[in-house]
């Protein structure tokens, strides 16, 4: 692969050329087909098999945005005349391949979808417009109007993230001059029916596609700690995700038979027939409820919750007096400096922008994610507690300023930081990839097994060190867990199947027979099953060609071939 003057380049290095395989500076994830599809990661646009890059710095991410909306320049300048030219006359086309290379769309980076790459919808603004003293005026007073809108508004900037936001700037600017935008009846009324219509819509598409695909039941616990628990219901498929229903369980988060039937209802609306798991955490009254519910609907499969079940590793692995004391002392160094606005300043100056508190999602996942901030910038803390500017402020005389800067001396400290890390960041990498967009069933049991493996290379195959983290992961893992469609995903993933590296264990192959006797029950599908078979694991047919060998890394198999042609 011919490395080019790409700026993505600067943000990633090239780990594979034979297979063009790349790996984020900041996240450290791989990611094959070259620095093109790397730079989706960057620019945080999720799509179905790229997973946005959690640790991308924000001007970074803005950079590589920038560049995937810039048209490339042609190459050759009398062709883009002509090109120019064929574009402004009378007949007006241009093929998909045109559209690919002039129109890249992006989007924003919470909640929106980057379209298909290989047939993304033509954009309005898709052509190289050339911005003069005048022009350029009137776009600022445009922006001008809609941040004051946003703030008379108290609309949250964050609105700007929407992939609706730039769809509407776009539509706006193709009625051109002279258009009058609804007004509030309308808003009200017309504009609110046909919008319900829509959605009503998309929602009838997704529960057809639960009867062509099958369907997860999603259910997700919240409690404000006092006395209100909710229960929120949500089925999801390749298609996407539906919210279906929330209920207020307060009076009853302990009762095991009233969960029962709360969870009842909801299969029975959805429908037993199309219905595949329920995913539920592991809470106790919860996994009694799935219980009774399996033994009356024995079609069904239970799965616990992975990112719950991986956090709870990390949890016990927090609990190890080490870690404990290692994550405390972390927790004493970001407090400190979050608790001064102008020591925050001063960090922020010297790390270039560096966060050292992550966002919350559970506590110690937060605090092992904090830990690895403080370990990135291990030298720029301790240039910063050593600097001219940071000794002649009135903090750095203080009692509580001087035990911070001792502890970021110790050098016992960043022993045991860089140790916690070390043993945690190959069960972190699995919460990002289930977190992701790419579906991630067919890739838990291999990642358990490589975090496994990454833990005793670590400690260099010294088994006094790694077997306490092996047997946190595996009771973990053996008793809430692991599940055989786990199993059976990873076993028809062609990307671990066909790999000479990967171990097919009797575990594996005993919880694919295990999925497939239950989910294939009509004498059809078992024949039909059982002439398909051979076929798979001798990637025999249509598996053994030149596309379906390329595709085994590039494609999740949860992407189906219509799906990826963009019918």
């Amino acid at each position: 692969m011919v490395r080019g003057r790409d700026a993505c380049w600067e943000h990633c290095v090239l780990v594979d050329a034979t297979r063009q395989k790349v790996r984020c500076n900041y996240c450290q994830r791989d990611f094959s087909g070259g620095v093109y599809r790397m730079k989706f990661h960057l620019a945080q646009i999720k799509n179905k098999d790229i997973i946005p890059c959690t640790e991308v710095p924000n001007e970074v991410r803005d950079l590589i945005q920038n560049i995937l909306c810039t048209p490339k320049k042609q190459k050759n300048p009398k062709k883009a005349k002509a090109d120019h030219a064929a574009m402004n006359g009378p007949q007006n086309s241009s093929s998909a391949s045109d559209e690919f290379r002039s129109n890249p769309e992006c989007s924003g980076q919470n909640g929106s979808i980057c379209p298909s790459l290989l047939f993304p919808r033509p954009s309005p603004n898709g052509q190289v417009i050339v911005v003069d003293d005048a022009e350029k005026q009137k776009h600022e007073e445009a922006d001008k109007k809609i941040a004051l809108f946003l703030i008379h508004n108290s609309i949250p900037f964050s609105a700007s993230k929407s992939l609706y936001y730039q769809d509407m700037v776009d539509a706006i600017a193709e009625c051109g001059a002279g258009y009058k935008a609804p007004g509030y009846e309308r808003l009200r009324s017309t504009l609110l029916e046909k919008t319900k219509l829509e959605i009503n819509d998309c929602c009838k598409r997704l529960r057809e596609e639960w009867k062509e695909t099958g369907c997860t039941i999603l259910l997700d616990c919240w409690s404000d700690g006092r006395t209100t628990s909710l229960v929120i219901f949500s089925v999801t498929c390749p298609k996407g995700t539906l919210f279906l229903k929330s209920v207020d369980i307060s009076a009853h988060a302990n009762d095991d038979h009233y969960l029962f039937e709360l969870l009842e209802s909801v299969v029975l609306e959805v429908g037993v027939e199309n219905i595949v798991q329920v995913i539920t955490d592991s809470a106790s009254s919860y996994v009694y409820a799935v219980r009774l519910l399996l033994s009356k609907y024995t079609s069904l499969f239970w799965s616990p919750c992975v990112s719950y079940c991986i956090g709870k590793m990390l949890e016990d692995i927090g609990n190890q007096e080490w870690v404990s004391e290692v994550l405390e002392n972390a927790q004493i160094i970001t407090q400190y400096i979050y608790s001064h606005a102008w020591i925050l300043g001063l960090m922020r100056k010297f790390t270039g922008g560096g966060k050292l508190i992550r966002p919350k999602i559970t506590r110690f996942v937060t605090r092992f994610l904090s830990l690895r901030s403080i370990v990135i910038q291990e030298d720029n803390l301790k240039h910063m507690f050593s600097h001219t500017e940071w000794l002649s402020s009135v903090y750095s005389r203080r009692p509580d300023a001087q035990a911070i800067k001792t502890l970021l001396y110790l050098d016992k400290f960043w022993k045991l930081a860089h140790e916690a890390i070390g043993v945690s960041e190959p069960l972190v990498k699995i919460l990002r990839m289930v977190d992701g967009d790419m579906p991630a069933m067919g890739y838990i049991y291999q990642g358990i097994d490589r975090a496994k493996i990454q833990i005793k290379t670590y400690y260099k195959a010294i088994e006094g060190k790694y077997m306490p983290l092996w047997d946190i992961i595996d009771r973990r893992w053996s008793t809430q867990l692991q599940s055989p469609l786990h199993a059976a995903a990873a076993f028809l993933n062609p990307s671990i199947f066909y790999n000479a590296n990967s171990k097919i264990d009797l575990k594996m192959r005993n919880g694919f027979q295990e999925a497939m006797m239950k989910m294939v029950t009509e004498n059809e599908d078992k024949t039909q099953f059982t002439k398909e078979h051979p076929l798979y694991i001798n990637a025999q047919g249509a598996l053994g060609s030149e596309f379906a060998i390329l595709g085994r890394t590039l494609n999740s198999p949860g992407i189906r071939l219509h799906d990826s042609l963009g019918s």
